[in-house]
């Protein structure tokens, strides 16, 4: 006859890592990278200690598989700015979306990255750098579409590209926050409204 405590202590059983690393997600998006205890991601995950480290090795690790699957989310409203729409017309998708994603009332409120670990204890440094290089590539991505604007004639050559992307990343920053002290989408919307009267005034 088997002995049952044996079979408990085998293999542990298989789980979907997109489902359980979706959870984590919206753990760290809820409480952030040191407000979500080992115990809050076990809990949400629906496994043990033991299988989180094997298969994400460490809390960071889990953490960085996370910002990743969350980027994943919003990709759809991004890819507006690589398709041959012109330049308003691209981060006004932009805005409106993240007003939408940040508002939804399916996951936490804001953006996992804008809010992400701006002040962490020294030991945590590492993720906090991972986070800013995160936002430092978005503000690079906003760059690179307004000078493809002023190349493509629909943003006036005197534009400064790289203040204005850094205007709309805090346009989107403050956006998250504003949805985290629990503005609407209409009023994210009127947000993005003003922000798009600024950047109207650059074009040709």
């Amino acid at each position: 006859m088997k002995n049952p405590s044996a079979r408990r202590r085998g293999r542990p059983p298989a789980f979907d890592r997109e489902t359980v690393l979706a959870a984590a997600r919206e753990t760290f998006w809820a409480h952030g990278y040191e407000g979500a205890s080992i115990a809050d991601l076990t809990t949400a995950m629906g496994i043990t200690t033991q299988s989180l480290y094997a298969a994400f090795r460490s809390k960071a690790d889990l953490y960085r598989a996370a910002l990743e699957q969350y980027r994943a989310l919003g990709a759809g409203t991004f890819s507006a700015l690589g398709e041959p729409i012109d330049t308003v017309s691209a981060f006004e998708r932009i805005l409106q979306g993240s007003a939408a994603i940040f508002s939804a009332p399916e996951h936490p409120k804001g953006c996992m990255i804008s809010t992400a670990a701006l002040n962490c204890a020294s030991e945590n440094d590492m993720i906090a750098d991972h986070v800013a290089a995160l936002r430092r590539r978005s503000l690079d991505t906003f760059a690179a579409r307004i000078e493809r604007g002023i190349r493509e004639g629909d943003i006036s050559a005197e534009t400064n590209p790289r203040a204005l992307a850094r205007f709309l990343g805090a346009i989107v920053q403050g956006m998250s926050v504003q949805a985290r002290d629990g503005a609407s989408l209409e009023e994210l919307l009127d947000i993005a409204s003003l922000a798009m009267s600024e950047l109207a005034r650059h074009r040709v």
